[in-house]
């Protein structure tokens, strides 16, 4: 007879938490969920304290690190060296660390254990994990998180070195997009369409699976959320904070976290941080145009 599954907790269950949720269930494990805002999700429950008292192994996947503290706090009295806390949230380094501190304090463990992907890789198993913490706490979250994750990439043993990771994997793709949004904005001051731009794009050297994913919706003003504004926003100014810390310059981080800022103000913090194209005059002048596949 196979062993019986661990069942498994989630502290989070918005677009991405929901999925990984869902997967766990179809892979056969019980699954305990609890949300700010409460869920029409199985096993949804009263508190983040009646999950942690119902599964050993807890998956965070909360919006900031405030919230992942906050909630940390409020299952510290439940928590025993039983657990494992497995922290999916995109924070500080500082907040992991701070927030490791609080696990070890009851004996627990904790894993730092942010990822990249939108719902539908959430949804299709393709998320990448970025992982740092003790061997133990990596090889016990491993089975967990492979069920939606088609690479578990470990960076160091340090908690905190995965979340800077993150952060610079999301500077990275807040840059690309304010460049494309940019570039597309020049391109239609001199009366070159989106749609030409993207077929140049497509055979350009600066082509990349990001671009191919908001550009489409950029030129046609489709800013459907697959990671939203406000979060992105976040994430820059978490990553500003890092570096003033380390005494760095970051200025092409400083200007594209202006423009989330800027967008956030206008009110499109729920929109997909492409949103940051309507500063512009070109989205929705023309339909989304058809990318060739790669080479």
């Amino acid at each position: 007879m196979a062993a019986r599954k661990p069942p498994v907790g989630v502290i989070g269950l918005g677009l991405i938490g929901s999925r990984v949720a869902a997967n766990l269930r179809r892979a056969g494990h019980d699954v305990w969920g609890w949300s700010r805002s409460p869920k029409p999700e199985p096993g949804f429950l009263a508190s983040a304290a009646e999950v942690a008292e119902t599964a050993d192994l807890l998956l965070f996947f909360v919006s900031d690190g405030p919230a992942l503290l906050e909630n940390l706090r409020a299952i510290e009295p439940v928590l025993a060296a039983r657990h494992l806390v497995i922290n999916c949230a995109t924070v500080a380094p500082g907040e992991a660390r701070e927030a490791a501190a609080i696990a070890a304090g009851v004996s627990a463990g904790f894993l730092d254990a942010p990822f990249t992907g939108s719902r539908e890789a959430a949804a299709a198993g393709q998320l990448v994990h970025f992982l740092s913490g003790p061997a133990e706490s990596i090889e016990r979250a491993e089975p967990i998180l492979s069920v939606s994750a088609r690479a578990l990439l470990t960076v160091g043993p340090e908690i905190g070195q995965a979340s800077a990771i993150k952060l610079a994997t999301n500077l990275l793709a807040a840059a690309q997009v304010q460049a494309l949004a940019e570039a597309l904005a020049l391109l239609d001051s001199q009366g070159v369409g989106g749609g030409k731009f993207a077929e140049i794009f497509a055979q350009h050297g600066t082509r990349s699976k990001l671009g191919d994913m908001k550009l489409p919706g950029m030129i046609a003003g489709d800013f459907d959320t697959h990671f939203a504004l406000k979060h992105m926003r976040k994430d820059m100014r978490l990553a500003l904070g890092v570096a003033a810390q380390a005494g760095l310059d970051l200025p092409a981080t400083v200007a594209t976290a202006a423009a989330l800022d800027s967008g956030q103000d206008r009110g499109w913090g729920e929109h997909d941080y492409s949103a940051v194209a309507r500063h512009y005059a070109f989205p929705g002048r023309e339909p989304a145009p058809g990318l060739p596949p790669a080479p």
